[in-house]
């Protein structure tokens, strides 16, 4: 992996611990739409499901609606920089490989927030390119974003690595022709993934 000299992260629970904030938005928007609330670690747990249909599953619904997606914004723009942090040593991390390596994000949520919520944790700086659900024509697992990525800096594809906790990351990245690496400190727990920050500092040639 220490060969890899462009590295896509994923967003929530690869670079930030945003559970509190996602399960809080989320139910807000269920009590805007007259739905009860749900446990926050049946949210987190679910989010990387790839099983269900998540507009079913959170809102009642065959398909996320605009309604749905004005209260889950106004709520996330409101308390992202409140209820989010990064994960430990991630900091460090993104510090040490944007001396070496060029980095680069692909995340479902979309760029009117995900935009201030990296700045708001002072991790915008380390990345060339962020590409947003809303960006792209089909977001993860779908390949789009992480073609476009690889587009951008017209490099061979064999240079890139894909980082993120859930299925659809690693989906994408094999959709993509990109290697990837799964971790497990966020909303998800994988057989065969990386456990730590430290761990994935190894895997990538560098020591926090």
């Amino acid at each position: 992996m220490q060969t890899k000299t462009h590295l896509i992260f994923d967003m929530d629970g690869t670079l930030i611990d945003s559970s509190k904030l996602l399960a809080n938005t989320i139910n807000y928007v269920r009590e805007q739409i007259g739905l009860c609330a749900l446990k926050n670690e049946i949210i987190t747990k679910t989010i990387n499901d790839t099983s269900i249909n998540p507009a079913r599953f959170f809102y009642e619904s065959e398909h996320f609606e605009e309604i749905h997606e004005k209260h889950f914004h106004a709520y996330y723009h409101q308390n992202h920089h409140k209820q989010t942090k990064l994960y430990e040593g991630i900091g460090t991390l993104l510090d040490k490989l944007s001396k070496t390596h060029h980095l680069s994000v692909a995340t479902n949520a979309y760029d009117v927030s995900t935009a201030p919520l990296l700045d708001a944790l002072g991790i915008a700086k380390y990345f060339e390119i962020v590409v947003c659900a809303n960006q792209v024509e089909k977001a993860k697992p779908h390949p789009m974003m992480l073609e476009k990525i690889v587009d951008f800096y017209k490099a061979d594809k064999k240079s890139f690595l894909m980082i993120g906790d859930g299925e659809r990351d690693i989906a994408a990245a094999h959709n993509a022709g990109i290697d990837a690496l799964l971790v497990d400190w966020g909303f998800s727990d994988h057989e065969d993934a990386l456990s730590s920050v430290d761990e994935l500092g190894l895997k990538l040639g560098v020591r926090i």
